[in-house]
């Protein structure tokens, strides 16, 4: 029988792991990070962490509150909160990190610790009802889907009933403290028992079912795709709350150093005000880019831009990051190495070269594969000097122009693919359960959604064209149609989606390839360089 994993600490003074004494092998990628970031003097919430693990028993074993209550006790102090405490309540978010990247392929809680005996403290402890009933409800529906394996479908037709078509960002403390109500009943009636009131059983169920979700389907289909062993494992870090949702001074965001489409080195982000992390990620809201974010918070925007310099000098790669601003205060929660096109994967390690933050040798290793063809640069061109009008707008999250006919889920996708036919996928929403479809796809198109939602980021990596949040889009999944405006294309129709500029059209559009010659001229240079250099 294996032995059960350690744990560790991060920002809790010290007594928190020592680079030293772990390894990216031994606590994940995610939680590895995390402490490098500590090291850096970025803002990073206190955390434990569960070390990686494999396997039924290991899994079991890991969520055990013997393993981890010394560990809750030092992140207590660390905090002065505790958990299950009615007055100063501690919260905290309970995450996966696998030795290597697999981003939004295994799942993630927020607001552990959240019940009817402590939703009073927070309120006491933020002056703010609406940040805690907001807290709470999330807490229900999430648990619900995660933990008790529930749909999503109850739990979101209750907010729609109680909002009345309204943003749930527009719902007061009490419509939220109602709405908290009717997700408790919809959970109580679904599992068929009450919504867990003891925070320590949230957490030791939570810790359990984010194990778990290593053996999910979409994460073993991810794994196959990206040739990763089953045996690795996966951590799980148990973090701090910070509240992006506390109102308008707060928000969450996903950023890039440097332009992953492109490679241009400007910083790329994606944000929500009053809003949590998931809500970027999970791919069912639409975020802004990064001017709201300057305009409102002009100092947070400096610290960002300052954290993400020291990332790349730290690390020597363009990173992605995941940070919360509660009110206007900066938190760091997770960075790694972005996922990238190969343009951009060119540009950034010649780049980096440049500025002297990877070897020649690094360059020469990241740049190995890139051939010609894989930079190409199709562009959307209109034959005979007629004007192109688009069907419809959306956010580029991948550059390029894909072809295909219209596949509304991922059975058409991949019966289309067997034969050999390209297909376009049509998807209200950017989720990463879409996996195995975006294999068979040439592209994404959502209705919802975030550039650097986990979706986006995935088919970024697989090397698919990716248009996100076009809110004029409607699907019609009975009658199998999309349509914006008068325009309408039957599934199995074709529809042309042009990444480079953040449009779509009905039909085939005519399409130029072109190649980005001075680019290729550096990467030549490169290869002919003493990698002793």
């Amino acid at each position: 029988m294996s032995l059960p994993p350690e744990v560790y600490l991060i920002g809790c003074g010290n007594r928190s792991v020592d680079p030293g004494q772990t390894s990216p092998e031994s606590i994940g990628f995610k939680a590895w990070n995390l402490l490098r970031m500590a090291q850096l003097s970025l803002p990073v919430p206190a955390a434990f962490v569960i070390g990686t693990c494999y396997g039924a028993d290991p899994h079991t074993r890991a969520a055990g509150a013997g393993l981890w209550q010394a560990s809750l006790a030092a992140l207590e102090r660390a905090s002065g909160l505790a958990l299950g405490n009615p007055r100063r309540p501690l919260l905290v978010s309970v995450r996966s990190g696998a030795p290597v990247s697999m981003p939004g392929m295994m799942d993630t809680l927020l607001n552990i610790g959240l019940c009817d005996a402590t939703v009073g403290g927070l309120v006491r402890q933020t002056g703010n009802p609406r940040l805690a009933w907001d807290a709470y409800r999330r807490l229900v529906a999430s648990y619900g889907e995660v933990v008790a394996g529930l749909p999503a479908g109850p739990f979101e037709e209750a907010a729609m009933a109680l909002s009345a078509g309204r943003d749930p960002g527009d719902l007061d403390f009490a419509e939220l403290r109602a709405l908290t109500q009717r997700c408790l009943d919809v959970y109580a009636q679904g599992a068929g028992r009450p919504f867990p009131q003891d925070p320590a059983q949230q957490l030791g169920e939570a810790i359990e079912a984010v194990f778990a979700s290593w053996q999910s389907p979409k994460a073993i289909e991810y794994r196959r795709l990206n040739r990763i062993a089953d045996t690795i494992g996966t951590a799980v870090t148990v973090q701090r709350m910070v509240f992006g949702n506390a109102g308008g001074q707060s928000g969450a965001g996903v950023g890039f150093t440097r332009d992953p489409s492109s490679g241009e080195p400007s910083l790329w982000v994606d944000f929500l005000f009053d809003a949590q992390g998931e809500d970027v990620v999970s791919g069912r809201r639409s975020a802004h880019g990064h001017e709201e974010l300057a305009a409102v918070l002009p100092e947070v925007w400096h610290e960002l831009l300052e954290a993400a310099g020291q990332l790349e000098h730290a690390l020597g790669d363009m990173q992605e990051f995941e940070f919360t601003v509660q009110c206007g205060r900066l938190f760091m929660l997770q960075t790694r190495s972005g996922k990238r096109t190969p343009l951009a994967a060119a540009r950034i390690a010649l780049d980096l070269l440049d500025e002297g933050l990877i070897s020649t040798r690094v360059a020469q290793q990241r740049t190995a594969s890139l051939v010609r063809e894989s930079l190409a640069q199709p562009r959307v061109v209109a034959a005979g000097g007629a004007v192109l009008a688009p069907m419809g707008r959306a956010f580029s999250a991948s550059s390029g122009v894909a072809v295909g006919e219209v596949a509304l889920d991922e059975a058409h996708a991949a019966t289309r693919h067997a034969t050999g036919a390209a297909v376009v996928l049509v998807r209200r929403d950017a989720e990463t359960d879409d996996i195995a479809a975006l294999e068979s796809a040439a592209g994404l198109l959502t209705q919802r959604g975030a550039r650097t939602s986990h979706a986006a980021v995935v088919a970024r990596q697989l090397g698919k064209v990716c248009l996100v949040g076009c809110s004029k889009l409607q699907i019609d999944e009975v009658a199998r149609t999309v349509r914006v405006g008068d325009t309408v294309v039957n599934e199995g129709g074709l529809i042309t989606l042009d990444g480079n500029e953040g449009v779509f059209y009905a039909g085939a559009a005519q399409v130029e390839v072109t190649y980005p010659e001075a680019l290729l001229e550096r990467l030549e240079t490169l290869r002919r360089r003493d990698s002793s250099g």
